[in-house]
Parts: C-alpha cells; structure tokens; sequence
C-alpha cells in the first residue's frame, strides 16, 4: 500500500488557514454588529454652545441672542502702533573692490559689519577706502548694499 501523500506539516498549514479564516469571518460579523452605519442625521450632528463647547443638544430658539459687534471680533494678532520710518542711508567705508570682477564690500560705520556691493548697485564709481552711503538689502547669501553713493 502506498503512503499518503498528506504529511503532517501540510495538515498544519491546512488548519493553521482555517483558522484564519474562520477568525476573519468572525471578525467581519463584529464589525457588521457594532457598524454606526444606518444612524440617523441628528444622531450625527453636534452643535455649539454659547461657550463655544461641542455639545448633542440643539440651541434653545426663545433665548435671547448676544450682539456683537463685527469691530470687537479679534482672529489675528492685535494691532501695533506704527513704528516711525527707520533711517535706511547707512554710511561706511569701502575695504575692498576689484573693478575687474564688479564686486567688493563696505564696511558699515555703525556695526562695523563687512557688506558686499556689487557693480550694478553703484550710482557713481568707487574705489577703496572712498567713504560712501549706501542702503541694504537681503541678498541670496546675506545683506548687500544698494544705492551706494560717494559721499
């Protein structure tokens, strides 16, 4: 007589998937069970109190309502007094320019930070150590004077 082919590992594997099957099965009909699906719209709706709190109840109609007044309603950040117009005419010195390359750099009076000038932002040309007044500006790489002028 010849041996089954059906070892034991394979009848494992064959119970271990319809168990699996059974548990999803099993699973499938709780969720049918407990689905919310079919509930009614007010079942679903929520409303808002005078607080502002979620509440299941719909507002009472024969309440007196609040008035408000559109200017009171604050959703940004409040207002600030206007700050008077900086000066932006800063002064310094050139340390460095090469005209060959159209660029060099200003050292600003007041913060003694080095700021780069290029050719196209000269109103007159300069040279190093010229005293100059000048505007920033944010570059791509940092601040960049603008307007330079020989004083």
């Amino acid at each position: 007589m010849g041996r089954s082919q059906e070892t034991f590992n394979k009848k494992e594997q064959e119970k271990k998937r319809a168990k699996k099957k059974q548990d999803k099965e099993a699973k499938k009909e709780e969720r049918r069970a407990n689905s919310d699906k079919g509930k009614s719209l007010d079942d679903m709706m929520a409303y808002l109190d005078e607080d502002g709190n979620i509440v299941s109840t719909p507002p009472d109609p024969t309440k007196k309502k609040k008035e408000i007044k559109q200017e009171d309603i604050r959703i940004s950040v409040s207002k600030q007094e206007d700050l008077e117009p900086v000066d932006t005419l800063r002064k310094g010195t050139v340390t460095f320019f090469n005209d060959s390359k159209g660029y060099g750099f200003i050292k600003d009076h007041d913060t003694q930070e080095s700021i780069f000038v290029h050719v196209n932002a000269l109103t007159s040309p300069i040279k190093e150590n010229d005293k100059v007044s000048f505007e920033v500006e944010m570059g791509q790489k940092g601040p960049t004077a603008v307007k330079v002028k020989l004083i």
